[in-house]
């Protein structure tokens, strides 16, 4: 059965809606900057964070007192898309799945040293606390696997609605940008000083982000925009927090989504890959991309606009890519000036002209985890 995307939305330091972010993203915009924020870090640090205020106006038609930050932006994402299909999740066709890593941990930081609100934090509770918000009728299912989130989100939707399990799945991702994230990605000194240069030779890190994200799918083609092909996922067993060294399963993951979706490598006009800017991220990527003879097709990562949206990256870089497809051109790789991997790859460093067809999205995360998902503009 196919399954098509027939509506879109992005929540995000460059807009709220998936063409003001497209946009920007088409201008060079970035949403990345330099903040001096000591509710995030004690020195200065680079990040691309929503505007004080940004969401006020957008979420102004909804009730939304009591809700946390983070749910106001899956909220606003998955009305958005809600409201321009008329699809709802009170139909028990329409399926609802929530992808992020760390939900509302910024409960954490509101409660330290006082009781912890440890239930409001579980990422099942938070999910039925959105579902319940639409009058949901079927229990959300939540994909929390690292930063692969978003896009297994968008695969395992795939799967259900081929399965025959639902005839429509809204599929929404997000993360908010936190202490605790980046005191995180800090103790594992991946931050980089500067805004991320992904695959440069002058690499030093990632720059976090926030934002959310939502695709509706649907096995009927009108008003679709996208179909979406298949995937794969797979995992190192190399390390907790390190990649492959030889990019062999994230290889394998791209070989099965080319294969199942009924293509072949020389059928994909652009990759859209993970490009963190860590020094082994890409360097796993680019040896990926020879294996899976993709290494003269050109290929972006849209990082340098975003930074790093951890559950939401699968679904918001897919989500850009589709409308790039849909415009005929390939997007250029913010930060980027001179390859910095062993392996040779066509990263493209400005906007280019084509027309494209088919392009393959990969992901990467901590624990060795690959996913890669083929899409087709139709």
């Amino acid at each position: 059965m196919q399954v098509f995307v027939v509506a879109d939305n992005i929540v995000s330091p460059l807009g709220n809606t998936t063409r003001e972010n497209f946009d920007k993203v088409l201008q060079g915009s970035s949403g990345i900057t330099r903040h001096e924020n000591t509710t995030f870090a004690d020195a200065p640090f680079f990040g691309a964070l929503m505007a004080p205020g940004q969401l006020d106006d957008y979420i102004a038609p909804y009730n939304l007192a009591g809700y946390t930050r983070f749910e106001k932006m899956v909220i606003v994402s998955v009305a958005s898309v809600l409201e321009q299909t008329g699809i709802s999740l009170s139909d028990s066709r329409t399926g609802f799945i929530v992808s992020t890593t760390k939900g509302n941990i910024e409960l954490l930081e509101q409660h330290y040293g006082n009781k912890i609100p440890l239930p409001e934090m579980q990422l099942s509770h938070t999910a039925k606390k959105i579902g319940k918000y639409f009058n949901a009728v079927n229990d959300p299912i939540v994909i929390s696997s690292a930063c692969i989130s978003g896009l297994v989100a968008v695969l395992t939707g795939r799967r259900l609605i081929a399965s025959g399990r639902y005839d429509h799945v809204v599929v929404t991702g997000a993360d908010a940008f936190t202490r605790f994230v980046l005191s995180g990605f800090q103790s594992f000194q991946a931050v980089s000083a500067q805004p991320c240069q992904p695959f440069d030779t002058n690499r030093s890190g990632v720059t976090l982000g926030e934002g959310a994200a939502t695709i509706l799918l649907s096995k009927d083609s009108t008003n679709a925009t996208f179909l979406v092909g298949d995937g794969g996922i797979s995992n190192d067993a190399n390390h907790i927090s390190g990649p492959s060294r030889t990019g062999m399963e994230l290889a394998n993951v791209m070989q099965q989504a080319i294969e199942r979706s009924g293509l072949t490598p020389g059928e994909i006009d652009f990759v859209s890959a993970h490009g963190t800017a860590t020094l082994y991220n890409d360097e796993m990527e680019a040896k990926a991309l020879h294996h899976a003879g993709l290494a003269t097709v050109p290929v972006n990562s849209l990082k340098g606009y975003y930074g790093h949206t951890l559950g939401a990256a699968g679904l918001i870089e897919a989500i850009i890519s589709m409308q790039a497809a849909k415009a005929g051109v390939i997007l250029p790789t913010k930060g980027f000036e001179t390859l910095g991997v062993s392996m040779p790859v066509k990263v493209a460093n400005q906007l280019q002209n084509k027309e494209c067809r088919h392009f393959l999205k990969t992901v990467s995360g901590f624990g060795g985890c690959n996913a890669a998902m083929v899409f087709t503009n139709i």
